[in-house]
């Protein structure tokens, strides 16, 4: 959607415990500095009103109070990614890094391009994501301490009680790992049985990585094409090369979406053997002289190629399914 000309863009740099803001004054740019709070929202809404186009950057979590307040408010709100705010403070030749330059970077950006507005995520989702977190940072610390009692084993003088309490540790993080799985799992199932269902379909995915994955592309009610899951998966070649003499590896991305691309990747190691159109894929690329790491790659790719096809169609995983998702 493109920015009205009349409409006034305010540009805001989300930090942790403040906002930084730029607008236009009678064609003058003015700076203003709140709170990240309640109280710092109704003031920003007071300045700058509700017929304003707002844009930030999805700065971690420290934007989504911002951007659900000023939505709840009906104001527009566009959230874009920082490392294309980045990129165009760089073609631009910005210089200097400071909150106010950066606010008036954003607002800069919102105004001279086409921007899609932000709307929240279902809440089904959002609650799904924080389970899914916790997953992962229990997972973290279950590692620690295995690490913590291997190394513990192989000292000549070993502590009992230090080896129990570990142990118990353990114990108790594996049991809150199992029960956040499992309720993650029957949520999403309840919530998104048909997409599930339909994901899982597919050689290769099982239920819990058919969740990450649901997870990962937001139900895939926005999005529009399986290149934007690859993007976002951080999946997307790079290429290093120069005149004649540079001549890098191709390499990913790796910018965003490591939880789905750890899995993807496990998954790729079944999905060469049992999906037909993987393992075509994997043959040829291996056979082209590809190592099997890259090859490997190319399979997480094609998983999610599939993965896009077969839950916008609502057709399950066939054989045959090359000639659909090519």
């Amino acid at each position: 959607m493109a920015t009205s000309a009349k409409q006034k863009v305010v540009g805001i740099d989300v930090s942790k415990d403040s906002l930084a803001i730029c607008h236009l004054v009678e064609e003058k740019l003015q700076h203003l500095e709140t709170e990240n709070n309640p109280a710092g929202f109704q003031q920003l809404i007071k300045q700058c009103g509700t017929e304003s186009l707002y844009v930030m950057e999805a700065t971690g979590i420290y934007y989504l109070q911002l951007a659900y307040y000023l939505h709840e408010q009906g104001a527009p709100v566009v959230v874009v990614n920082p490392v294309i705010i980045k990129r165009y403070i760089q073609m631009h030749l910005g210089k200097g890094k400071s909150d106010k330059k950066d606010a008036q970077w954003i607002r800069r950006y919102g105004e001279q391009n086409q921007v899609t507005h932000w709307q929240p995520e279902e809440m089904i989702i959002v609650e799904c994501r924080q389970m899914e977190q916790v997953i992962e940072q229990l997972i973290k610390q279950k590692t620690m301490v295995i690490n913590s009692l291997e190394a513990l084993e192989l000292q000549p003088v070993k502590c009992q009680l230090a080896a129990k309490s570990l142990k118990q540790t353990l114990k108790t993080l594996e049991k809150q790992i199992n029960q956040l799985e499992d309720k993650l799992l029957a949520t999403l199932e309840k919530a998104f049985a048909k997409e599930i269902k339909l994901l899982s379909s597919i050689p290769g995915i099982g239920r819990k990585t058919a969740g990450t994955l649901l997870l990962f592309a937001g139900g895939f009610r926005d999005v529009s094409n399986y290149r934007q899951l690859i993007a976002k998966a951080g999946l997307s070649p790079r290429e290093y090369t120069s005149g004649t003499s540079i001549r890098g590896k191709v390499r990913i991305t790796k910018m965003g979406g490591s939880l789905i691309r750890s899995k993807l990747y496990v998954c790729s190691f079944s999905a060469k053997k049992s999906n037909a159109a993987c393992k075509a894929l994997y043959d040829r690329l291996v056979a082209k002289g590809k190592n099997g790491k890259l090859a490997l790659i190319a399979v997480c790719n094609k998983l999610l190629k599939q993965a896009f096809a077969i839950v916008k169609s609502g057709i399950p995983y066939r054989p045959d399914f090359t000639t659909i998702s090519a």
